[in-house]
């Protein structure tokens, strides 16, 4: 059975299911020893199913919809690493009433009404810039280069041995006006801002 197919019987719709779906992802799901083009793919399978699973442990601000059924975005910015495996794994969900969609684009201002965006690491030498344009909009970042969430992002994806793993930026969620599950929290690792030492 592919990762996908994994992936796709262990979806969930309630929270608890989403919990196992993370802990599986987090502590099962691991990238063996084969060639390093097939390592990519299944590095960047997880990824989007940590993707997908965010949306269930964060609760955005009422304004940050049109409407009761608007969908929650999932934006990527630059280089696409997921392929149509992103698409695969939301076709069909929806979260509180919310569809889930995939948005694409090389371009900060047309994502910054996303709910999630992952930012690839084609824009890691403008991380700075992309984060300041995102004031004030109540996005979950999504990054996957050394130091994205104690810069100010919120969430950084990384590659621990042979997982994936995943650290979190409570304040910089809280200031974007959204709300982290503590069963997410309890997964991942909690980081705080980068001090002007740390970043000298």
């Amino acid at each position: 059975m592919s990762l996908l197919e994994k992936n796709r019987l262990l979806k969930p719709i309630p929270a608890c299911r989403a919990v196992l779906c993370v802990l599986l992802a987090v502590t099962a799901l691991r990238l063996d020893a084969a060639e390093a083009t097939g390592k990519i793919v299944r590095e960047y399978d997880l990824k989007a199913a940590f993707l997908f699973n965010f949306t269930h442990f964060v609760d955005w601000p009422s304004e940050a919809f049109a409407d009761d059924n608007a969908p929650i975005v999932i934006g990527i910015l630059g280089d696409d690493p997921f392929g149509p495996v992103l698409d695969r794994i939301i076709e069909g969900e929806t979260i509180k009433n919310h569809k889930l969609v995939v948005k694409r684009s090389r371009r900060i201002q047309d994502l910054r009404t996303c709910h999630v965006l992952f930012i690839s690491k084609s824009e890691k030498g403008r991380i700075g810039q992309i984060l300041t344009s995102l004031d004030g909009a109540s996005v979950f970042t999504v990054g996957e280069v050394e130091g994205f969430a104690r810069r100010g992002g919120i969430t950084n994806l990384f590659l621990q041995g042979n997982k994936v793993r995943f650290e979190i930026n409570v304040e910089a969620a809280k200031r974007k006006g959204l709300k982290i599950s503590a069963q997410l929290l309890a997964l991942g690792t909690v980081v705080g801002p980068q001090t002007a030492k740390e970043i000298n």
